[in-house]
């Protein structure tokens, strides 16, 4: 019950006229406990619960779907946990890692639960328009796919303090690593540039640009097959963070497209044999070669406008058929973003066959990454 939480997710659904908000949870109860007092003044009531365990909201029976708005190391547990349940699932992006989100599709297929990643982007017009641009040759055959990501500063060690009367750190912290609580540790800007918890700005900001970039490529359902390049870790005796920073990445795709992805900024540039399209800043400004490729308002290769994530998740919950975000789309792009992860890690070219999900070369040297591996738990015990 973050700003992501209760801004953009609960507040979104609570407009929903087909959808009832009955709990909130948060580790932290204090959050929860805000939450609640959001959700009755919209219904005027005083019936919405509170929890700080997960597992006793999503033990009730009257609830129906879960939203997890929680760091990246808790979304593939807690979505397992929920589908153990009998619940439908609407996620943040992205996975912690390449198996645990594999593990998460064929989990989903076999409940035949309604999975839904919480990525806007395929429903936000300028995104849309910008794949279908590419997808229906607008800019002739595509060569190449530059992306700009936002910089997340690394931050500075803090020291062991206190833990807060009204946070369960063990649960905040759950199947991570343990550490001492430190104050800045919760935070989102700063959990995220830690990789028991987060992917940095590549997995983070990766997940919405790097989804357009490979729809309009139709790679959204495969991948790269080699990804390599450079990148900055922190330096781990003066920073709490570790997630790289200052990176260049060069994807290559089956198609023979490649992709160039960088931090510094919020960009998108697709360049063909006739021309280019761009989007520069967060679902900012269109430009492009020739301003008659701005003018083309219908594709023949790409799926048509979705409705906002949320709205197309409670519409996929009645139709029981996937939505604009289903589980294996979200798993294909942040497969993407692992491997660049990997690149910058173990400082090498990463080959990757994408209908097997393997490896291709050194198969023992890249599967010891946790990054990869982290995953086949036990998730009937979680």
């Amino acid at each position: 019950m973050g700003s992501q939480g209760t801004g953009r997710n609960l507040g979104t659904f609570l407009n929903q006229k087909d959808a009832v908000a009955l709990a909130v949870c948060d580790a932290r109860k204090s959050a929860a406990v805000n939450a609640k007092k959001k959700v009755d003044e919209h219904y005027k009531n005083r019936d919405c619960s509170v929890y700080q365990d997960f597992r006793e909201l999503i033990a009730r029976k009257d609830i129906d779907a879960v939203v997890i708005s929680t760091p990246d190391h808790w979304h593939i547990p807690m979505s397992m946990a929920a589908l153990k349940a009998g619940k439908d699932v609407f996620c943040e992006k992205p996975s912690l890692t390449i198996t645990e989100g594999r593990e998460l599709a064929q989990e989903v297929a076999r409940r035949e639960a309604v999975f839904q990643w919480g990525i806007e982007d395929r429903s936000l017009i300028k995104y849309h328009r910008l794949a279908g641009w590419v997808r229906d040759g607008a800019i002739g055959k595509l060569e190449a796919i530059h992306v700009s990501l936002p910089t997340l500063k690394p931050h500075l060690k803090d020291s062991p303090a206190p833990v807060p009367d009204d946070l369960d750190w063990n649960l905040w912290l759950g199947p991570a690593p343990f550490r001492p609580y430190t104050p800045t540790l919760t935070q989102p800007n700063v959990w995220r540039t830690i990789t028991d918890y987060s992917g940095g700005s590549l997995t983070d900001w990766g997940s919405h640009l790097i989804d357009t970039a490979q729809v309009g490529a139709g790679m959204d359902a495969s991948g790269p097959v080699e990804v390599s390049g450079s990148g900055v870790i922190p330096n781990p005796k003066k920073f709490l963070s570790n997630t790289p920073g200052d990176y260049n990445l060069n994807y290559r795709y089956s198609n023979h497209v490649e992709m160039f992805v960088k931090d510094g900024g919020i960009d998108i540039k697709f360049v063909g044999t006739d021309g280019w399209v761009r989007c520069e800043g967060w679902n900012g400004t269109w430009s492009a070669s020739s301003k008659n490729i701005l003018r083309i308002k219908e594709f023949k290769n790409l799926w048509p406008l979705p409705p906002i994530e949320h709205r197309d998740f409670l519409d996929s919950m009645k139709t029981r058929k996937p939505g604009a975000y289903h589980v294996e789309a979200g798993h294909r792009l942040a497969t993407a973003l692992h491997l660049g992860h990997l690149a910058i890690g173990l400082d090498t070219s990463v080959q990757w066959d994408p209908d097997h999900e393997a490896f291709v070369g050194n198969q023992a040297e890249f599967t010891k990454s946790l990054i990869y591996k982290r995953s086949s738990r036990n998730w009937e015990n979680v």
